[in-house]
């Protein structure tokens, strides 16, 4: 289990303990029943999914493949390097305590 900080989209911040393994996308729709769309089912092609991570975390967490990257230029609100795909970030040990803020829906 990990500790997640979410923002919603309407600025409301809740603390969640989440099992790792899955990608985040899910984790935060299915698992917390978040307002996450995930309408490609985590290819990293519709841009549902987006999140913007809390600055302190862009460097902790692997750099965007270039399909994702492509993806996120083309989101009306991209974020720059906070930016990011949650379909594309599994729950790890290694982001225990991730602070992040579900974008504006697309």
């Amino acid at each position: 289990m990990i500790t997640l900080h979410v923002t919603d989209r309407d600025g409301k911040k809740t603390t969640h303990e989440v099992q790792t393994g899955d990608p985040m996308m899910f984790v935060l729709r299915d698992d917390l029943g978040l307002p996450v769309e995930g309408a490609c089912g985590g290819t990293a092609s519709c841009g549902t999914c987006h999140i913007i991570v809390a600055d302190r975390w862009i460097d902790r967490l692997d750099a965007p493949q270039d399909y994702e990257a492509a993806m996120l230029e083309m989101l009306d609100h991209n974020a720059g390097p906070a930016s990011r795909l949650a379909c594309q970030i599994t729950a790890s040990d290694a982001l225990d305590g991730l602070e992040l803020t579900l974008a504006p829906e697309e």
